[in-house]
């Protein structure tokens, strides 16, 4: 992806770099309305049915939270199941973007459409002039982000995906919801180039495994990633580590499919000019 930087190049005179800072500025929400308006996470896994509320919002639709949770249909983690079905529950916890679609769909009455752009493989967009354009178009931008990437080495490494409202754009800078937060242009770009994967932390898989009884078969009838990722065998390789009395490194994480893909999601009245660009706007070209 192209990364944008302010217009700070030799040879512009002062009218032209506001000129392009312009295309590098658009907010929804002022910083004191977003404080004001933004809405906490609803409910457990509920990232993407708290960002359609705001989605709502920013459209003049207000809804109850129970009202979004319900029309987005979120999916929740089975903590109390064998491991198999334990891990099947967090590869799809939570959302994909095609359930906000529908979510936003559904919770406004029929009011509100949604178009997703995929992040990943890599694509050729200068980002924050790109939702700069869709922002100020009165189209609402919800980026859905794989957190396990681009982690500072010695920081804890998060557990999930994640769906954040963007309400604001600067230079090199994006203005996101749930929780309030600024983020750089290359951060949300490392979260967004994400393959579908999922790390499920080594406690909570060996938690899930007893000496009782023999570990069952991990896969999945309709998901052949699950073999390709060889996710049984990760299993066992991490058990066997458990059992070795070898001082050595052990891993952290086993790799899982994920339901999500990661992107943006732009959301707009059905009845408005921009719904009809958002509609006809060609998918971002592979870099």
């Amino acid at each position: 992806m192209e990364v944008v930087s302010s217009s700070t190049a030799s040879g512009l005179t002062d009218t032209e770099k506001e000129g392009n800072e312009d295309q590098h500025k658009a907010l929804l929400w002022s910083f004191q309305e977003a404080a004001e308006k933004h809405t906490v996470q609803i409910g457990v896994s509920a990232c993407g049915a708290t960002a359609v509320v705001d989605v709502l919002q920013a459209l003049g639709l207000m809804v109850a939270p129970e009202t979004a949770d319900h029309s987005v249909q979120t999916k929740l983690r089975r903590n109390n199941s064998p491991l198999p079905d334990y891990l099947h529950s967090r590869s799809e916890a939570g959302a994909t973007h095609m359930q906000l679609i529908d979510g936003a769909l559904k919770a406004s009455g029929g009011q509100v459409m949604g178009r997703f752009f995929g992040f990943y493989p890599q694509r050729k967009v200068n980002l924050v002039p790109w939702l700069a354009h869709w922002i100020r178009h009165k189209a609402i931008p919800v980026a859905t982000m794989n957190m396990q990437r681009g982690v500072a080495e010695g920081e804890e490494i998060p557990d999930a995906w994640h769906h954040q409202l963007i309400f604001g754009v600067a230079p090199s800078a994006v203005f996101m919801t749930n929780p309030l937060d600024v983020v750089s242009e290359e951060e949300l770009h490392v979260r967004l180039c994400s393959e579908s994967v999922l790390l499920i932390r080594r406690e909570d898989v060996l938690k899930r495994i007893t000496a009782d009884f023999p570990l069952p078969p991990i896969d999945h009838p309709k998901d052949p990633r699950w073999k390709t990722l060889n996710v049984e065998g990760q299993v066992r390789k991490m058990i066997e580590e458990e059992n070795c009395e070898e001082d050595h490194p052990k891993m952290t994480h086993i790799t899982i499919p994920a339901a999500y893909s990661p992107g943006i999601t732009l959301f707009a009245l059905k009845d408005s000019a921009i719904s009809q660009e958002l509609l006809s706007a060609p998918e971002l070209p592979l870099l």
